[in-house]
């Protein structure tokens, strides 16, 4: 009996994303609607994301604000990738795209509450990443990828199928899962692009031929197994968003 209800637990628990999960995949999409409006480049709203998961993998969600520590994320990577933003307006583009039908801050006394909440949180998230924000990002990686499979396919192909513009929104979109966390960034930009390449039925040409697969010559230490690992989690995000 206890062995059945164990069993059934765990069935449960696997067939439906857990709530934690909705919460962050929620939080991220907060945060990169509103470095959109701050103009924030790809970057530092990567950098944003990937300090806030990391945060909450070493914090228990329901002890802190998500909303909070989102926002004082994109404040944070805004310092970390040298693309400076105002308190001021990280607070009031952030309250604006969590309160849409609220007017805009303007006592100062709320302004001033928010950005010494930010400035404590914003220590508090140093002090528990050990004062080590900076990571390496796979946006330089796929760069030069793109740059080098589009040089080997048929430039017709390449021009009719959005293969580079599917790889940057893949790309973007990892950031609101866990996934980002999980694999060196040089995969990461292998995945996309493999998965962006499968998406449109496009091969690049000789490589079933060639005794070292693309994908190797970008990363010798991936397998073909491990892209599709980070496939399925990058569907696993796509799934997040429509349960939502």
């Amino acid at each position: 009996m206890s062995s059945k209800t164990t069993d059934d637990t765990s069935t449960e628990d696997r067939s439906r994303p857990r709530e934690e999960e909705l919460v962050h995949f929620r939080i991220v999409r907060f945060m990169m609607e509103s470095g959109i409006k701050l103009r924030m480049t790809s970057v530092p709203m990567a950098t944003a994301a990937i300090i806030y998961h990391r945060f909450f993998s070493m914090c228990r969600l329901q002890d802190y604000d998500p909303y909070l520590i989102g926002m004082t994320a994109i404040s944070l990577a805004s310092k970390v990738e040298e693309e400076h933003l105002k308190i001021r307006n990280v607070i009031n583009v952030c309250y604006r795209t969590r309160q849409k039908d609220k007017p805009p801050l303007e006592s100062q006394t709320e302004l001033a509450d928010l950005r010494q909440a930010m400035a404590n949180c914003e220590l508090l998230i140093m002090r528990t990443l050990g004062f080590n924000v900076a990571t390496e990002l796979p946006h330089k990686y796929l760069l030069h990828y793109l740059k080098s499979v589009a040089d080997w396919m048929d430039p017709g192909l390449w021009e009719r199928a959005p293969i580079r513009d599917t790889a940057w929104a893949m790309l973007r979109d990892l950031y609101h899962g866990k996934v980002c966390l999980q694999h060196k960034a040089q995969h990461l930009a292998v995945a996309v692009l493999y998965f962006s390449l499968l998406c449109y039925g496009a091969e690049v040409p000789l490589n079933n031929q060639a005794e070292t697969k693309w994908w190797k010559v970008f990363a010798e230490d991936i397998t073909e197994e491990q892209i599709k690992h980070i496939i399925e989690q990058i569907m696993d995000v796509y799934d997040m968003e429509r349960r939502m």
